[in-house]
């Protein structure tokens, strides 16, 4: 089992910046990559970012490139997602998953976490 927790969330305003914190614990060996997700209220949960914990390889959404950066601290186990330049419509719960390849699907990933709010006013 692998147990994720996110934190970081919070209210910003239009144009301000966010940095995310997951924190993975347990049998963390067996993941390749770390995804960020995110579900606006009332809405599905989108892919956001990806990234594998061996090689560093990112791959992003169109709709976040350029602006929001996933990065890795292997001592600490931990991924973050620095999020600059944000806007209202990236209002969501983040959540962040751990899946055994690198992968954009949700239905690849096999571990969760309960995810954090971002708020981000006009």
């Amino acid at each position: 089992q692998v147990q994720l927790v996110e934190s970081g969330g919070g209210l910003v305003q239009a144009g301000g910046s966010l940095r995310l914190s997951c924190a993975a614990s347990g049998r963390t060996s067996s993941t390749y990559a770390m995804g960020w997700f995110r579900q606006p209220p009332g809405e599905e949960r989108d892919f956001v970012a990806v990234i594998t914990w061996s090689t560093g390889n990112t791959y992003y959404a169109d709709s976040v490139k350029g602006r929001f950066t996933i990065s890795r601290d292997d001592a600490k186990n931990t991924v973050y997602l620095q999020m600059n330049s944000l806007k209202p419509e990236d209002t969501a719960r983040y959540f962040c998953a751990a899946a055994p390849v690198e992968t954009t699907r949700s239905t690849y990933y096999r571990y969760w976490g309960q995810g954090t709010e971002v708020t981000v006013s006009s």
